[in-house]
């Protein structure tokens, strides 16, 4: 399926204020952008750079004043995740060198604190993408998703307390229990099509029989594009925006993610 996804942030700059964002996805075996646009207002010069993650971010100085950024991007994706009930564990020793930095806890998933539990919420179910499917469906059913509430990223012992969070947040303690189990897990940030009510979306990705699989707390299944943005070991590492000094207001943020016919340029 083809989809148009865009994002529009309006800021009130009060002095000149530097900039990292992370608004541009990448073409890959999941996803293909076929055109972009990135536009700056007013246009400033702006460096790109590939982090850690292999996320792509923008560096730049934004002047004092109203300050935009409009993304648009067309882009192939499919139409549902991929679902592998039964896909086995990866043994430790065996997974590729990329995957283990998402082994560790990190600061909002603080997987060490979940081993206890993540073990009796997998028990009986088969090593690997079986363990995650529980995993996801005791998040779904024992915490509250309330989109739009999250102004403070929250952590997923927080989560654990407070019983109620955003898409982001769920994410969290699926990471962390997955972690937990020794199973790499995986923030993402990006678009969802018809994502009710229309924003920018959280999930994350575990990686058992050999490949990164989907999954989503907040939602009830894995229907509808989406469209991959970064991906990190947590919230702090897939902003989409991080700004440096002084307090900015941001007064305006839409997103839109339409379905579309193929491109015809």
């Amino acid at each position: 399926m083809w989809l148009n996804a865009s994002c529009f942030l309006e800021f009130h700059i009060p002095v000149p204020t530097p900039f990292l964002l992370m608004l541009r996805p990448r073409s890959g075996w999941q996803q293909w952008i076929a055109r972009e646009e990135y536009v700056l207002s007013p246009s400033v010069p702006a460096v790109e750079f590939t982090d850690s993650f292999g996320n792509l971010c923008q560096r730049l100085v934004a002047p004092a004043g109203k300050f935009s950024v409009r993304t648009s991007v067309d882009i192939e994706t499919a139409d549902a995740s991929d679902i592998a009930p039964g896909a086995p564990f990866v043994e430790v020793q065996q997974l590729p060198d990329e995957t283990l930095p998402f082994l560790y806890p990190s600061r909002y998933c603080e997987s060490d604190r979940f081993t206890e539990m993540a073990a009796s919420i997998a028990t009986g179910r088969a090593s690997g993408y079986d363990q995650c499917t529980a995993i996801v469906d005791y998040v779904r059913n024992a915490k509250r998703y309330t989109p739009g509430a999250g102004q403070q990223i929250i952590s997923a012992s927080e989560l654990n307390q407070l019983g109620s969070g955003v898409c982001r947040d769920m994410a969290h303690l699926g990471i962390a229990c997955c972690r937990a189990l020794s199973i790499p897990a995986r923030m993402v940030v990006g678009y969802l099509e018809a994502l009710e009510p229309m924003d920018l979306h959280a999930w994350f990705e575990a990686y058992v029989g050999n490949r990164w699989y989907t999954f989503d707390p907040s939602q009830a299944d894995l229907q509808g594009g989406r469209v991959a943005i970064a991906f990190g070991r947590d919230a702090a590492d897939v902003a989409i925006y991080t700004q440096f000094g002084d307090p900015v207001g941001l007064l305006n943020m839409s997103i839109n993610v339409e379905r579309r016919r193929g491109p015809t340029y």
